[in-house]
């Protein structure tokens, strides 16, 4: 199996086609979403060609110092698969990885799995992989999700859903992503001392590149928003990216409205539903009140994992 480094003016179309048709391959592995920052990473990812130069993998990756990741600005990473790899292909692949490393200038593979409800296909073919090289789990984050079509409501969200029809509040995609920001901003801040992730800019940017896949739902009264969501859609799952509430939408129940909405009528059709991680301190620290909320509405847990493989 031949490693080559992937470069702008010579791969991007083919990887941007093996991704659209890989049976775990989403749309935040396209070049488009992946180079946004590509100020703040040094990219080195990775294609995967057997003896015929057929494509058979790609690795989104960054290079950090001496260790390899896949991909640090990304939530999820792993190797991308053809639909026909089998699980001994998968293990020469990781062989070839590993055996690739130093040509790399690094010696340490930090690697995070994509999580199976994403999967077009099963592909947990890597887990094996990572069990043979005797990688080392170094993270593990609960994330909370359910199937849109066994969504039945918790008493506790009943009675906010109830609140928010008793104010008028309404349900509707919106473009104000400066808006939302700033409500998402203060929480952030106020709640968890942290900021978002993506500048406003930056979200915008995505948006445009991915008008279909990422979109901004909003809870309001009038005019007012009083929470609001970033939905990233890949198909099979609608991911709540980000979430917000003003602490009047907290009190009349704007967050209950807005994702009985999106669940049960705009993203009905998907198989899953996923809330995101409710953990701190590389998931050690659990947010109880934070997974308790997703929990309220019947999400339980999958798990999000990282692992760890040493050269010598």
């Amino acid at each position: 199996m031949k490693v080559v480094r992937y470069a702008p003016d010579l791969h991007r179309s083919s990887w941007d086609g093996f991704v659209s048709a890989a049976r775990n391959g989403v749309f935040l592995f396209q070049r488009d979403y992946m180079d946004y920052h590509a100020d703040r990473f040094e990219d080195c990812s990775l294609l995967f060609l057997d003896g015929q130069d057929r494509l058979r993998a790609v690795l989104p990756a960054n290079r950090q110092g001496e260790i390899l990741h896949s991909h640090a600005g990304l939530t999820y990473g792993g190797l991308v698969l053809a639909q026909d790899s089998g699980q001994g292909e998968v293990l020469a692949l990781f062989d070839s990885l590993l055996e690739h490393l130093p040509a790399l200038g690094v010696g340490e593979l930090r690697y995070k799995c994509l999580p199976s409800i994403y999967h077009a296909s099963p592909s947990e073919d890597e887990r094996y992989a990572l069990f043979r090289h005797d990688a080392e789990r170094y993270r593990c984050d609960p994330s909370s999700c359910l199937a849109p079509a066994g969504f039945v409501l918790s008493s506790r969200r009943r009675r906010g859903l109830g609140k928010a029809t008793r104010a008028a509040l309404d349900v509707r995609e919106s473009a104000d992503w400066q808006g939302f920001w700033q409500v998402l901003r203060s929480n952030l801040a106020s709640r968890h001392d942290a900021a978002p992730v993506h500048s406003e800019t930056e979200i915008e940017q995505l948006a445009l590149r991915f008008p279909q896949s990422i979109r901004l739902f909003g809870c309001y009264a009038g005019d007012q928003l009083l929470a609001g969501c970033v939905i990233y859609d890949s198909g099979r799952v609608a991911h709540a990216q980000y979430i917000a509430s003003t602490a009047n939408g907290r009190d009349c129940g704007a967050l209950d409205l807005l994702f009985s909405t999106l669940i049960q009528s705009t993203f009905f059709q998907r198989r899953w539903f996923d809330f995101g991680i409710s953990s701190e301190d590389q998931g050690r620290l659990l947010n109880e009140g934070l997974i308790d909320f997703k929990e309220s509405f019947g999400a339980h847990t999958i798990v999000h994992e990282f692992f760890c493989l040493r050269r010598g």
